[in-house]
């Protein structure tokens, strides 16, 4: 089995904003699109507008329907019917968890959303995917903390991928090999390139700015402070394999909260436009 380096100092990986992410795949095709022809090319499809598509993506995106919490009814709280603890905190306060007019108790409540999950490799600390393999082509750089995949010394084994309590781990079925996000190392060390696009692939296509690049060794790093600001997470870290990547929890909801009004439209003088714009403004009215 292969052994770990001792951990280093630089650790680079994403931060991934739940909050923002609004599920357009835009990640994972620009990933598929960069890594068919990087690091880890070729990354192939089977069969990919028949019944059974099969292929080999870095990065996924699921999406949950999370339904409403209502901390104010039984079925959330069925022993003293004071889920946040209210009672404990204030008792002398008239409001209560199961009150109908407790304002803290309705800006716990939180709305039915839509969550969207990006899923790819985390660079663990500790992965196991790294222990696992017989022949030491799943290894851990000691550089930078990048997990990769040498797959001239692969035999498609598969262990990597039992091991892996992600799944982030892809088998190529054309090639016999296992493969994995690489971060895009053939993107964030290329000196040719200009310094703002020396970053994974997935995070330039984000349109909505979900996900954030850097060195989450480093406490001072942006990516860094804004875990720090955000209260960004490990994904299962009961686990214990370290995971760098960080998720930022969704913001809280509010329910019932009235939209801001809306200061009314100013008038448009059409005849202060100059005479293109007046046109155009003649030919859309129509």
């Amino acid at each position: 089995m292969t052994d770990l380096p001792p951990p280093s100092k630089k650790k680079m990986g994403l931060v991934i904003d739940l909050d923002t992410c609004v599920g357009c795949h835009a990640c994972a095709v620009s990933c598929k699109e960069w890594n068919a022809g990087g690091f880890s090319a070729p990354l192939t499809d089977e069969k990919p507008y028949g019944k059974d598509p099969t292929g080999v993506w870095f990065n996924r995106v699921h999406s949950y329907e999370v339904a409403a919490t209502d901390f104010t009814t039984p079925a959330f709280d069925p022993g003293a019917h004071d889920a946040l603890g209210l009672g404990k905190a204030n008792a002398n306060a008239k409001t209560s968890a199961c009150g109908s007019t407790g304002s803290l108790v309705h800006e716990a409540m939180q709305p039915a959303m839509t969550l969207h999950f990006p899923r790819s490799c985390l660079h663990c600390e500790e992965p196991a995917c790294v222990t696992v393999c017989p022949t030491g082509a799943s290894y851990k750089r000691v550089d930078d903390g990048i997990v990769l995949v040498d797959e001239d010394k692969c035999i498609g084994c598969k262990l990597c991928s039992w091991a892996c309590p992600y799944g982030a781990r892809e088998y190529s079925h054309v090639e016999g090999v296992m493969k994995k996000c690489t971060l895009c190392i053939d993107r964030i060390y290329n000196d040719k390139l200009d310094e703002a696009e020396r970053q994974p692939a997935c995070v330039q296509a984000c349109p909505t700015r979900a996900r954030h690049f850097g060195d989450l060794g480093d406490p001072e790093s942006k990516v860094s402070k804004l875990v720090a600001a955000r209260g960004g997470i490990d994904l299962m870290p009961e686990l214990g394999y370290k995971p760098t990547n960080k998720y930022l929890p969704p913001r809280p909801r509010r329910v019932g909260q009235d939209a801001p009004a809306q200061a009314p439209a100013e008038p448009l003088d059409t005849t202060a436009l100059p005479p293109v714009l007046r046109w155009l403004d003649r030919v859309l009215s129509r």
